[in-house]
């Protein structure tokens, strides 16, 4: 080998091991970013019940990084591509990592959190009067606020959350565009599709990272280090309970600013990856080449790089096949980001999980799998080479099976423990009310019990109240969690014969089947993941391939603007209001203020939960078999000229095609 072909053979490996660092720290990018996102995501409960909030206000918090990415997204997308693109990304991995930083601020400005409680923290004594008490041993709020109660801190802490959101949207910006954009680029045509992979099988280990994080914080209490743990009277299960949210938020601030380091040093530019069979010369030329147009590049003015705005947003509006992608997208994200956004707090309600064991069990159950899937799907894709009708007819059909199996999950069903005055009357019989005034019945109607404050008991009958006072509950004996109320009149009115009528702190267990039905749904999911995440390649292809090399970047961006405007930011502010349509029993803050949601109708929730996504999916599936048949049609029309072209173009014609 001459001295100029090892030269050359070195160059190329130089250019080959610079975008395989790339696509690494990418990678790695892509699971802190998205390792933030699933965590974010799995504490909006911890947050409602921090902040006192409802699901409504939880949604738009959550549609707060939208927002973020939504400021930018068009802009990094267009101007990004003419700029240093990794170091772009670098900067948005430090951004990112100060705006979770931002998030985990409002712990340290709160104070203790207030478990709200019925029983008065005032009382030491072991056996404690409850029914017939008079009010002020309560930790009640008054119908007129004191103005120290106006003056409490804490409310509004939920802002600093939100703009930390924000803030962490706009870091995210440049991630994917810029970095698929870079890859596209200088990969070959054939490679793409599997490192696309790689990057979809990133985003799914950073959420099962996300996930696991979230699972183990959930389990410590809020106020780790600083109380004690036998002064907390509450388990992980109960409805008041806070994990430790803002460590692991802290985690992912330390991950994310790991992960922008290596963009730093990173090239602007790469020789195309494969481009072996030029001479050296040649290839030198070309270096000099992009260098002097990098050069020439930098010294554009904004107006010069804008100009080409409106021509380029002009060939997307009449691209059919990109646009009707982007209403497919809007529908699908719709469906998947308000159920992925309350799927923890639907586990709990409806199969009466801890917030750790619910976010535990939909990392393990889902996210491998996906993994797996999105790893397959790329691989399918650079294996048998398919064209863009192939892989629109392999989505389709792949997605509409997976939609198919979806209506199993209204089949796995629970009925929670019951709970008096709220789903059932004090007499057992099953009725659901959202009236406070049907948690008074003739044997609590003399005890001058709150109605607004949730510290449930478990009745030995089996059957939940609201309060040991509203259990009728005369007297009580230890401390902390192992509390027993006794001579507890309503129990004894529901027709439970015996001589000890009791209560224990917490709510009680739902029935039997409970543990059954959670495993049906779970694999479920993880049936419906797997087939899913197939599909997601091949669609995410045709979104890839109706596009020129010079349209990519600027398309994806916009794709993700329109995906984050219409479904991103409105899809859990409706899902949290509708859901809060559906609370049996509010929370109080101190002040007297309506909280957080305790319980819920689980039969409503249930629907509204599953219907409204089955609806928006269901379509989602008329633009597809729209683009189905544009593809044919194009196909076929290509596929003609094809046959009518000289036989010496029809190999490189069919290359093309593919």
């Amino acid at each position: 080998m001459t001295e100029a072909e090892k030269q050359g053979a070195g160059d190329k490996f130089c250019c080959i091991s610079k975008l395989k660092v790339f696509l690494l720290a990418l990678s790695l990018a892509f699971v802190g970013k998205t390792m933030s996102g699933a965590y974010m995501n799995s504490l909006f409960t911890q947050l409602e019940r921090q902040f006192n909030i409802p699901a409504s206000l939880v949604g738009i918090i959550n549609g707060s990084f939208e927002i973020g990415n939504l400021l930018l997204i068009a802009f990094v997308s267009y101007f990004g591509a003419k700029l240093h693109r990794p170091r772009i990304i670098a900067l948005g991995c430090t951004v990112m990592s100060f705006g979770c930083l931002f998030i985990s601020i409002p712990h340290f400005l709160f104070g203790r959190y207030r478990i709200e409680s019925t029983i008065s923290q005032q009382e030491n004594f072991s056996v404690m009067p409850l029914c017939l008490v008079n009010q002020s041993l309560f930790s009640l709020p008054t119908e007129e606020p004191s103005k120290e109660c106006e003056k409490e801190p804490g409310s509004l802490l939920w802002i600093f959350v939100m703009v930390g959101n924000i803030v962490r949207g706009m870091g995210e910006t440049p991630i994917m565009p810029l970095g698929i954009s870079y890859l596209e680029d200088f990969a070959k045509a054939e490679n793409s599709p599997f490192y696309l992979g790689c990057l979809h099988t990133a985003t799914v280990i950073g959420p099962f990272l996300g996930l696991l994080l979230a699972s183990f914080c959930a389990e410590l209490f809020v106020d780790l280090g600083s109380v004690d743990a036998e002064d907390i009277t509450i388990t992980a299960t109960d409805a008041r309970w806070v994990g430790a949210w803002w460590l692991g938020i802290l985690i992912c601030a330390s991950l994310n600013l790991l992960a922008g380091i290596p963009f730093w040093f990173l090239p602007r530019s790469l020789l195309k990856e494969g481009e072996s069979n030029e001479s050296v010369e040649t290839r030198k030329k070309s270096v000099v080449a992009l260098q002097e147009n990098n050069k020439n590049e930098a010294k554009q003015t904004m107006y010069e790089i804008a100009k080409d705005f409106i021509p380029f947003l002009k060939a997307l509006l009449h691209n059919p096949v990109y646009m009707l992608f982007i209403c497919i997208t809007v529908l699908q994200f719709n469906a998947f980001n308000g159920m992925v956004s309350f799927m923890p707090k639907y586990v709990e309600q409806q199969f009466g999980k801890s917030a750790s064991d619910a976010i535990f069990l939909i990392g393990v159950y889902n996210l491998p799998v996906i993994c797996v899937g999105y790893f397959f799907g790329g691989l399918f894709m650079k294996k048998f080479k398919t064209n863009i009708y192939q892989a629109a007819k392999i989505a389709f059909w792949v997605s509409l099976l997976e939609y198919l199996l979806y209506f199993g999950a209204y089949w796995t069903i629970c009925d929670t423990s019951p709970v008096a005055g709220l789903t059932v009357s004090y007499e057992g019989i099953e009725q659901v009310s959202y009236e406070e005034s049907t948690l008074l019945a003739g044997c609590n109607r003399d005890c001058d019990c709150p109605l607004t404050i949730w510290d449930p008991v478990c009745g030995n009958n089996g059957i939940t109240y609201v309060s040991s006072c509203l259990a009728g509950c005369k007297s009580s004996r230890g401390t902390g969690k192992s509390m027993v109320f006794e001579n507890c009149t309503c129990v004894a009115a529901s027709g439970f014969s015996s001589q000890n009528i009791s209560a224990t702190l917490g709510q009680c267990d739902g029935e039997e089947n409970c543990e059954k039905m959670l495993h049906y749904f779970l694999i479920l999911s993880l049936v419906c993941s797997f087939i899913f995440s197939l599909a997601a390649m091949p669609g995410y292809m045709v979104l890839i391939r109706s596009l020129t090399p010079e349209e990519k970047s600027f398309g994806v961006g916009i794709h993700g603007l329109a995906s984050r405007v219409f479904a991103g930011i409105p899809s859990p502010i409706y899902f949290g209001a509708l859901i809060d349509t559906t609370c049996l029993k509010w929370g109080t803050m101190t002040c007297g203020e309506e909280g957080a949601c305790r319980i819920y109708d689980i039969v409503t929730y249930r629907w509204l939960y599953l219907g409204l996504p089955a609806i928006l999916r269901g379509v989602s599936y008329i633009p597809s078999a729209v683009i189905l048949l544009i593809l044919k049609k194009k196909l076929k029309t290509e596929t003609q000229v094809l046959l009518n072209a000289p036989v010496e173009m029809q190999a490189e014609e069919h290359e093309a095609l593919k």
